[in-house]
């Protein structure tokens, strides 16, 4: 579930040094509703938003426990040591089963060369949700909505310009294709394919199974390191030339 807030204080942009300390601040209304949607623990604050998370099945934890993740060789490739999200939970499940909120962008007043003592009227930010299980877009955007307006003067104002969702495709792992296509898949790869999680939104999925009733089965061959979304963003030859060899054996095996 995607979003863009904005927050409007003074009716124009304002000196600072004539108005600072008697008009508010829109960035500083915004930054701290934003900074509020985490707790210390890295615990996401909206009211029942973890109401429809499903706990992850033994099996699949079994599985993920047996890759020997190495969460700090995976931050340590982006310049970072601490996993950010709940600390009750392994890496992994915070990267695969575990929704989010993220700002994915924060603007507002003077950001060009120089200085400028300029005190907003407005400040904005794009906010995203990585949904999992039963969670619904509409209802994490009413609660997010409430959530801000606590942190909102009388005096402020807010919109959301542009709001967007879809809930998130939960795929049945006891429908006996996806043990087939992890079985076909395991026959081409140096090590055993697991049922795993991914942020990467694919809402047609959920669509297949909404209007058709269908379950989608939806495998990767992607590496850590080929940077998803950044300018060198790459795909290994390799994965390639295994994902062909994969995607027929998945075939093959359904076919049977």
């Amino acid at each position: 579930m995607g979003l863009e807030v904005t927050v409007t204080a003074p009716e124009m942009d304002l000196h600072s040094g004539m108005y600072g300390g008697i008009a508010m601040n829109p960035i500083r209304v915004l930054s701290k509703a934003l900074g509020a949607l985490h707790d210390d623990t890295g615990r996401i604050t909206l009211e029942g938003f973890y109401d429809d998370v499903p706990e992850l099945p033994d099996t699949v934890r079994a599985q993920w426990q047996n890759l020997a993740f190495d969460h700090a060789r995976f931050l340590g490739d982006v310049g970072l040591s601490i996993p950010a999200g709940e600390q009750d939970r392994t890496p992994l499940e915070m990267i695969w089963s575990r929704p989010t909120a993220e700002v994915n962008g924060i603007w507002g007043g003077y950001i060009g060369d120089g200085f400028k003592t300029v005190l907003p009227s407005k400040a904005s930010a794009k906010v995203s949700f990585r949904l999992v299980g039963q969670q619904d877009p509409e209802k994490i955007l009413a609660a997010f909505k409430k959530h801000m307006l606590t942190f909102l003067p009388d005096d402020c104002k807010i919109d959301y310009p542009h709001e967007k969702g879809s809930g998130a495709s939960v795929m049945r792992l006891d429908n006996p294709a996806f043990e087939k296509a992890r079985k076909a898949i395991s026959a081409e790869w140096p090590r055993p394919a697991v049922f795993a999680g991914c942020g990467g939104s694919i809402p047609i999925a959920g669509h297949f199974q909404d209007l058709l009733g269908m379950d989608v089965v939806l495998a990767g061959w992607g590496n850590d390191d080929d940077l998803i979304h950044s300018p060198n963003e790459k795909y290994d030859l390799r994965s390639f030339h295994l994902g062909t060899r994969s995607w027929a054996r998945v075939i093959m095996a359904l076919a049977e």
